[in-house]
């Protein structure tokens, strides 16, 4: 019998939102014997226009059946959709009937709303990440992650990261050989660990302030040094104290995160990409200590080396 599939969409949609998920079912569902079928809807059903012009025939949410998974995609008009009393209550009554409740990018907003994520780890698009935490307090949003499984929840941070989650759901239904042959099928990675990063953090500092880009790149390739205020002043030509202020007010974080930033950053890089023993990449990035980098990776990953190691080496 196969598993339904809703996906909610609202005026303004992100078309690849909604494609690239339902894509992963569609491949896998054919590769694993049990399809999916998916079934788009809307407040009123009937064609509903994505942001990109093109549109997408629509189920209207009175006459829905009852769905395996919802996913809720992104789009311009999500702060709109968040406000619709309807597809607030619609959201709600899946939360007590479906096995799951989705979310895309922005599409966050609208379980938020419904007070679906009250209490629980949660990642949409970094864009956005602060914008949901001031709005939504009681929500726990990892900014820097790809998709966040908490309970019946699950968020992903964008049109790639949809498709990362899905090929997780999949694996989920299906076991992990038929995730694969999905991804191979789509030529994507099957599949990013959820909590890898969004994005380089040397790019998203570098963006943030050209000022420092020089001695962020200095950093990035003296990793293995004692790199203090005192050096990183040095390097910059100020004084430490009008250093840590003025590094602070233009890359948007202490000199001393940014190195540990840049650390982790060059660490998973080693981690998922080589065979290097995980105590030598302590020392060649700069942790030393192998447990400092364990305890490092579980703060900003939440997964030690060894297990990242280890989820990426099943993917390829």
């Amino acid at each position: 019998m196969p598993k339904q599939i809703g996906v909610l969409l609202y005026p303004d949609f992100q078309l690849l939102d909604a494609a690239g998920v339902m894509a992963v079912f569609e491949i896998a569902g054919a590769f694993g014997g049990t399809p999916y079928e998916m079934t788009p809807l809307s407040q009123y059903g009937g064609k509903v226009r994505s942001s990109s012009g093109m549109v997408i025939e629509t189920v209207p949410l009175a006459a829905a059946v009852p769905f395996d998974t919802l996913v809720v995609v992104r789009g311009e008009g999500h702060k709109q959709a968040m406000t619709c009393p309807e597809l607030q209550i619609f959201i709600r009554h899946q939360a007590n009937t479906a096995r799951r409740i989705c979310s895309v990018c922005t599409g966050a907003f609208l379980l938020a709303a419904s007070g679906l994520l009250d209490g629980r780890r949660v990642t949409t698009h970094w864009q956005q990440a602060n914008a949901m935490a001031e709005q939504f307090p009681k929500v726990q949003v990892l900014a820097d992650a790809i998709h966040v499984h908490d309970g019946l929840i699950w968020t992903s941070a964008g049109i790639s990261a949809g498709i990362d989650m899905a090929l997780s759901l999949v694996s989920e239904d299906l076991g992990a050989d038929i995730g694969r042959r999905t991804a191979k099928q789509m030529v994507v990675f099957y599949h990013r660990p959820g909590g890898q990063s969004q994005f380089s953090a040397l790019l998203e500092m570098e963006s943030t302030q050209e000022r420092f880009s020089g001695l962020l790149g200095w950093i990035r390739s003296n990793l293995q040094e004692r790199l203090t205020v005192e050096t990183l002043a040095n390097q910059a030509g100020m004084s430490p104290r009008n250093f840590s202020r003025s590094f602070r007010t233009a890359v948007g974080m202490s000199p001393a995160r940014a190195v540990e930033r840049l650390r982790l950053e060059a660490a998973r890089e080693r981690v998922e990409c080589s065979t290097i023993p995980i105590e030598a990449i302590a020392t060649m990035t700069g942790f030393h200590d192998p447990e400092r980098m364990r305890r490092a990776f579980v703060r900003e990953f939440h997964e030690p080396p060894q297990a990242m190691r280890r989820n990426a080496n099943t993917t390829h």
